[in-house]
């Protein structure tokens, strides 16, 4: 049986992320009061019926504190009776946030009379800590639209084998904030930069000019290396402490060239060991922000 507890700040995209989940066969359930979370999931643990073998539980902002509270002893009861129980959390930034309820107008479920809609996006964040605390996976939607987010839901969690690590390598620019979703953080700011070429500029990390200009410098090929010997060295802990999911973003100047280059060669690095493989590129245009590298051994 496996088990999905999906939460996360108003507006940051729970019901896409949810209804995704229910397209891919997930039995979903959305905004169930915390305190009802063990007995429903006794209820679908204990039926012979198949539908409950992928349930997803939505829960969000309207339960108290102290029903929140409950939910990490939950998920490692679970999870010390053997069955596979995941939590994924779902952030935006709080400008992007407050872009989206303008948009939709929709009040904010901690919105109350004398509470403005910024402050209630703090008292939610502040309500949710033990929930993010325990999560498996951590998706910032800052930058991602609806099919983005879809597309982020299939690659990552549905198509990820029981037991097996999720990998997804990130490039960013850091002129536009660090990701929120990443484990691990390396800056390529010292390294040169394409930008600066004229030929080179309005390429991308990808494109083979830009290439062939990262690979003519060595200093490039050395802090690959040692990120890949770094990530190495962890992915056993992940592993032994049975987590699901890893996320390694690495950053330049605009999320261009640099990291692009990067990611994408650490992607190939992993790919041959590890079944789900990805190159998130942020920063680049075009809804298609996921890049699956490979279906590898581990």
């Amino acid at each position: 049986m496996r088990i999905i507890i999906l939460s996360g700040l108003s507006g940051s995209g729970k019901s896409v992320a949810l209804h995704m989940l229910e397209d891919l066969g997930f039995y979903c359930i959305d905004n169930i009061p915390a305190a009802l979370l063990k007995p429903f999931i006794s209820y679908t643990v204990r039926s012979p019926e198949s539908t409950y073998e992928r349930t997803a539980i939505g829960l969000d902002a309207r339960n108290t504190p102290a029903e929140i509270a409950t939910v990490p002893q939950l998920i490692e009861e679970l999870r010390r009776s053997g069955i596979q129980c995941e939590v994924i959390f779902l952030i935006a930034g709080d400008e992007e946030l407050l872009r989206r309820f303008a948009e939709t107008r929709r009040k904010h479920p901690m919105s109350r009379n004398n509470v403005d809609l910024r402050e209630a996006m703090g008292l939610e964040r502040q309500l949710l800590e033990p929930i993010v605390y325990t999560a498996d996976l951590v998706i910032d939607t800052s930058k991602m639209g609806v099919h983005a987010l879809r597309d982020l839901i299939h690659k990552r969690v549905e198509q990820r084998s029981v037991g097996r690590l999720s990998i997804t390598f990130e490039s960013f620019g850091f002129k536009y904030g660090l990701p929120g979703d990443a484990d691990f953080v390396f800056d390529a700011r010292s390294l040169p930069n394409p930008y600066w070429e004229p030929g080179l500029r309005n390429l991308t990390g990808r494109d083979a000019e830009v290439i062939r200009f990262l690979e003519a410098n060595t200093n490039v090929a050395t802090l690959i290396a040692d990120i890949v010997q770094f990530i190495r060295a962890r992915i056993p802990e992940y592993q032994a402490s049975n987590r699901g999911y890893l996320t390694v973003a690495v950053g330049c100047t605009g999320g261009q060239h640099r990291s692009v280059y990067i990611v994408d060669r650490l992607a190939e690095a992993f790919a041959g060991q590890f079944s789900n493989v990805t190159a998130r590129h942020s920063g680049l245009p075009g809804a298609a922000l996921f890049h699956p590298v490979s279906e590898g051994k581990g």
